[in-house]
């Protein structure tokens, strides 16, 4: 999978974004590296990237505040790199809508492995979008796959698109457990570690965004040990 296809690289570690760039380049990529986070949205628009690599540690803008600022216009996948080992820096990445995130050093066929599964994921986003689906979850929230919006008593709600994916996913199988394995697979197109806590935390962040006690979940129901389902 490649051809046609842009990535943007945000990094300034120099060396790394010249290798990374001769493999993505190699495999079919169009390529385009910044060394630090000024000019990110004139970037964007001038390059219009299906993908965005971003390092968090940057200098000037951090990659946190990058990927915070560019979320809510940009529909395509977010990947975030970092030299930190420290969870607390994933769980903030995916929150300001980061939709992969991989730790350094990175394999540059790892990072092959997990931008191809982002763009299935797209692929995936197309075709629903097709269906031109629509959702409603008693009067209160709607999903349109076509406009891929959310709304909370008539209120759009921002979510990231990997965040959608999952809701809507949720949504096709109302009242029906989805386990996580399941999910991640769907999600990402990746086999389930066992580990990997990138669909709890956003299932946390999608409770956050539509108000739903965590404690006492009323939309999004926890199967301890199982999985999800979206209550009826």
């Amino acid at each position: 999978m490649a051809g046609n296809y842009n990535v943007l690289l945000i990094d300034d570690d120099i060396e790394l974004t010249e290798l990374i760039s001769a493999y993505l380049s190699s495999n079919g990529f169009t390529v385009k590296c910044l060394h630090h986070g000024e000019n990110v949205l004139e970037a964007i628009e001038e390059f219009r990237p299906d993908v965005i690599i971003l390092d968090l540690m940057l200098p000037g803008i951090d990659g946190l505040t990058i990927c915070k600022n560019i979320r809510p216009d940009f529909n395509g996948a977010i990947i975030m790199l970092t030299a930190l080992g420290d969870d607390i820096d994933e769980v903030t990445g995916l929150e300001v809508g980061a939709d992969d995130y991989l730790a350094k050093p990175v394999k540059p066929r790892v990072l092959l492995a997990h931008i191809r599964s982002q763009l299935r994921r797209q692929s995936t986003i197309q075709q629903t979008s097709q269906e031109n689906g629509i959702f409603c979850y008693g009067q209160q929230i709607k999903l349109d796959a076509t406009k891929r919006t959310v709304t909370n008593n008539n209120e759009q709600v921002l979510l990231s698109s990997a965040e959608f994916d999952l809701l809507w996913l949720l949504a096709k199988n109302v009242g029906t457990i989805i386990k996580r394995e399941e999910l991640h697979q769907q999600i990402f197109r990746l086999p389930y570690d066992g580990i990997d806590r990138s669909i709890d935390l956003r299932i946390s962040r999608i409770r956050k965004k539509l108000n739903d006690d965590p404690k006492e979940p009323k939309i999004i129901k926890t199967v301890r040990n199982v999985g999800y389902l979206l209550a009826l």
